[in-house]
């Protein structure tokens, strides 16, 4: 039986109402919630993994990693409390430890764009550059618009000399994404490599 299925459709619709706040950017109401659910039941593991997700959005590392590891210890397949390590060392640049945490997140739960992008960027930074792009390449098919992708994917191609490539990408980040402030400063990164 999936957590899903052992939880009450008043603790799902909390969980629910916590995912909106955190896509809506609103990460401490999202937390009020979680920590209601928290309270009613320590061992609640998506509610774990949400806490986790919101607070390294708040770039709460510690609180974030203590969230994930409890997640994990109570439930070995959570893909979420995995990204979230991965994340948290991928921040440190702890590459190769950012490199297991992602892999496995990937293995629990495959195809998913986000942590394919999070490995890409890991791999390529820990040296499987190859891999990287090709990871970061899968990330981009399965999620054909988000601008993190777009932008990651420029960078990468900028580092290993692909100009071109790098700025049709840049071209499509300007049409989906809101993220101007990054695609200025890959764009100067784009032309100082030119000259």
């Amino acid at each position: 039986m999936s957590d899903n299925q052992q939880l009450s459709s008043a603790t799902l619709e909390l969980l629910e109402q916590a995912e909106q706040y955190k896509f809506l950017g609103k990460h401490k109401e999202a937390l009020a919630l979680l920590e209601e659910l928290l309270l009613e039941d320590p061992s609640n593991v998506p509610a774990l993994e949400e806490v986790a997700d919101n607070e390294l959005s708040l770039e709460q590392l510690k609180r974030a990693e203590t969230a994930a590891k409890r997640a994990i210890s109570l439930n070995k397949e959570s893909f979420a409390g995995q990204y979230v390590l991965g994340c948290i060392a991928m921040r440190s640049k702890e590459w190769k430890r950012a490199v297991e945490h992602l892999r496995l997140a990937n293995s629990l739960h495959p195809n998913d764009p986000e942590i394919l992008r999070c490995l890409g960027w890991t791999l390529f930074f820990s040296g499987k550059r190859l891999q990287g792009v090709v990871t970061l390449e899968r990330a981009l098919n399965l999620d054909e618009e988000n601008p993190w992708i777009l932008c990651d994917l420029a960078d990468v191609y900028i580092r290993v000399g692909c100009r071109a490539k790098a700025e049709s990408l840049l071209q499509r980040a300007e049409e989906f994404g809101e993220d101007n402030e990054r695609i200025l400063l890959l764009r100067k990164k784009l032309q100082s490599v030119s000259h």
